[in-house]
């Protein structure tokens, strides 16, 4: 017989704390852009803390759920607390409220789509995996919004606005920290990726296989591979770099988040 707890789905769990996280982000969103007390810090904090609670809760239950959901939660999480630490030590680095949306709705994805259970034979090796695939994620996010700031940084210099992006980050200090994301994620891409091809079987019970998955995280690995590559003997920098970035981005997403979401919503 089962217990009320274990009758009730992730979700009955999940959406609460989801949904005061929203709420905080969303608050923080709206405030007033010329109040300069304390409150929508407080307010940030309560959201990344109750973001964090929402994430907990999925991992802690007694079957322990994941799928695109919460891997779009644990990416959007890492991309503000990210952002968050860079705006306490940058303080030129534009403020960016859509990003709070962004986070918000990754939260309510990740309880509302909280995935299948995690096989039996979890181990220290799984959780090893997963941590280090979904890290690579919010490096890779990371590194998209800063390119994504880098070209609206040159694009303003080259505008008429060129005199109000003095108070912004120089566009080579952007340049720089999109590069060095993309350095670290790549790091923990390869590391992801030769984990998984060693201990697949120790994991999951299953020999490594070219499924959608291991092909899309491959080509991943090739587009960030040469683009790193590619800027270390001859300086790809600009529209050229965000692009070849982008490109592996989307490649990394379809690898995980989209095979998911293709099985737990469309082919459920």
């Amino acid at each position: 017989m089962l217990s009320p707890a274990a009758s009730l789905g992730p979700s009955a769990w999940l959406l609460p704390w989801a949904a005061l996280a929203a709420l905080a982000y969303g608050a923080a969103m709206v405030w007033p852009r010329t109040h300069q007390s304390h409150p929508p810090r407080l307010l940030l904090l309560a959201a990344w803390c109750l973001h964090l609670a929402s994430i907990a809760c999925g991992l802690l239950l007694a079957v322990p759920t994941f799928g695109f959901g919460p891997a779009l939660s644990i990416t959007g999480w890492l991309a503000f607390t990210v952002y968050a630490i860079e705006y306490q030590v940058l303080p030129r680095l534009p403020p960016q409220r859509w990003l709070l949306a962004v986070a918000a709705a990754s939260a309510l994805l990740g309880a509302l789509y909280p995935g299948p259970p995690l096989p039996d034979r979890h181990s220290l090796w799984m959780a090893t995996h997963m941590a280090l695939g979904i890290s690579s994620y919010g490096l890779f996010a990371a590194a998209v919004f800063h390119g994504w700031l880098m070209r609206r940084a040159e694009k303003r210099m080259r505008s008429a606005s060129a005199l109000d992006a003095g108070d912004d980050l120089p566009l080579l200090a952007l340049e720089r920290l999109t590069f060095r994301f993309a350095q670290a994620g790549f790091v923990l891409l390869t590391a992801t990726l030769i984990a998984g091809l060693l201990f697949r079987d120790t994991v999951y019970g299953q020999a490594w296989a070219w499924r959608h998955k291991e092909v899309f995280s491959t080509l991943a690995w090739m587009t960030f591979a040469a683009l790193l590559l590619a800027r270390w003997r001859m300086g790809l920098r600009g529209k050229k770099a965000v692009r070849i970035l982008n490109a592996g981005a989307i490649l990394l997403l379809l690898a995980y988040v989209g095979s998911r979401f293709v099985m737990e919503v469309i082919l459920a």
